[in-house]
């Protein structure tokens, strides 16, 4: 399909006003733009963040956890973080 083709089957397609539903969430969505820069050195120091945090712990430290993590359902991993974020 060459541009001309595309063109004219896109002006079949009725165009339709939003109603009030369609307008108020327009609203809301604007109202959460983030307008705020970040600096650029925040970025850059992000970038170099992996996400993977290597830590050694006493073997006593690591079996606690552990078993935490295993009463809470949930793996060690997600135990740690759990913890580091409060």
């Amino acid at each position: 399909m060459d541009v001309t083709e595309f063109e004219k089957k896109l002006a079949l397609i009725p165009e339709e006003r939003p109603d009030d539903w369609d307008i108020e969430l327009l609203k809301k969505l604007d109202a959460e733009q983030d307008t705020e820069t970040v600096p650029l050195e925040e970025v850059e120091a992000l970038r170099e963040c992996s996400g993977k945090l290597s830590v050694r712990v006493p073997k006593e430290l690591h079996f606690n956890l552990l078993q935490k993590a295993k009463e809470n359902g949930i793996s060690l991993n997600q135990f740690i973080v759990y913890k580091l974020a409060k």
